[in-house]
């Protein structure tokens, strides 16, 4: 398991990452808002956990931020708030679970394996159907009516990031940095290079587009 701890406080945040990574756990540590954004976005993680309050923006701010451009990975907020409401306005924006300060050890350990094995059940769906195409995530196949459709890994990686993501739009950047990594020396036009191979090969018509293009943002894959 790897977790990125966004806590502003040094005391709490070097306690917590402590105590994760003597449970075997992976933990990078931020004390910011606008960090923990970043970080989550360059990096692989299974859980995100972010404090309520933090310089710059609030864990509130990012979890919503990070939903907005549809990442997956499940999110635990750290608040001193323990009001209805204010648990209400956590999982509204995105939230996963709600852990309120101060809190046991052996409760935060416990939650984050409860998101880990729901983590792991949504990944489980690894063979996703689309009308008259199946994809099966574990052997990298698009299939069209039992016949393979021939996918580069790249036109593979990015219907995936899609279909992940079904009925929500995927920002531009988010697919760039996902498919080819932001130290790449291709330009995001490369990204409408691949979306028209992905139609072309999937014989998607204006009429059934289940690609579809949202100008100025990014791409959606819906049926």
């Amino acid at each position: 398991m790897r977790v990125l701890l966004a806590e502003d406080d040094l005391v709490l945040g070097k306690l917590i990452q402590y105590m994760l990574r003597k449970q075997g756990i992976l933990t990078d540590w931020v004390q910011r808002g606008d960090a923990a954004y970043q970080q989550a976005l360059e990096n692989e993680y299974d859980i995100v956990i972010l404090d309520w309050m933090m310089p710059v923006e609030t864990g509130i701010s990012v979890c919503r931020r990070l939903r907005m451009v549809g990442y997956q990975p499940a999110i635990l907020l750290l608040t001193a708030r323990d009001a209805v409401e204010d648990r209400v306005t956590g999982l509204d924006v995105g939230a996963d679970d709600y852990l309120v300060k101060p809190f046991e050890k052996m409760e935060l350990l416990a939650r984050l394996r409860a998101l880990m094995r729901r983590t792991q059940n949504k990944l489980q769906q690894d063979i996703i159907q689309l009308g008259q195409f199946t994809l099966n995530r574990t052997l990298e196949m698009l299939l069209e009516d039992a016949v393979e459709i021939n996918l580069s890994p790249r036109e593979f990686q990015l219907l995936d990031l899609l279909v992940q993501n079904k009925g929500s739009v995927v920002p531009r950047e988010v697919i760039f940095d996902r498919v080819w990594g932001r130290e790449s020396e291709v330009g995001l036009n490369c990204i409408d290079f691949y979306i028209k191979s992905l139609r072309k090969k999937m014989n998607l018509s204006k009429e059934k587009p289940l690609i579809h293009t949202v100008r100025g943002v990014g791409y959606k894959l819906e049926e």
